[in-house]
């Protein structure tokens, strides 16, 4: 699969280092790792604001979209811009998914599941690791 921007591993590695993304950033997101459930920096977090992929700075989802899924992970009803996210099926660890990767550099996000409380039936479930918020002035 090919997306608009690459790097090198050794240049993702260098680029989270100078935005200062978390640890697990490079793992989660250039070899689908999964952070812990209720670890991440973005699972309590409200404000009103934009969700940014960490790699990239694709804009990927309004903090409007964001609810309360009681799973331990940022979870959204929907996507900031369409055709932000490209959905590929994930069959490791014994299941079927669908992952989510940012559709301007391949980065790993999370899962979408079919059983969000909202009208588009949706739960984006994304790692706090691949995401950079940027609040509203």
């Amino acid at each position: 699969m090919t997306f608009p921007v690459n790097k090198s591993e050794a240049d993702w590695k260098a680029l989270l280092a100078e935005k200062g993304a978390e640890p697990a950033a490079f793992e989660v997101t250039r070899h689908a790792a999964t952070e812990r459930p209720f670890t991440g920096k973005y699972e309590a977090e409200w404000a009103d604001g934009t969700y940014h992929c960490i790699c990239c700075g694709a804009k990927l989802f309004e903090s409007g979209a964001k609810f309360d899924a009681g799973c331990g992970w940022p979870s959204f009803d929907r996507e900031a811009v369409p055709g932000a996210i490209k959905n590929v099926v994930d069959r490791s660890h014994g299941m079927v998914r669908t992952e989510n990767v940012c559709a301007n550099c391949g980065a790993h996000l999370g899962h979408v599941f079919p059983d969000g409380p909202t009208d588009t039936g949706l739960r984006y479930c994304m790692n706090s690791a691949s995401l950079d918020f940027q609040p509203k002035d």
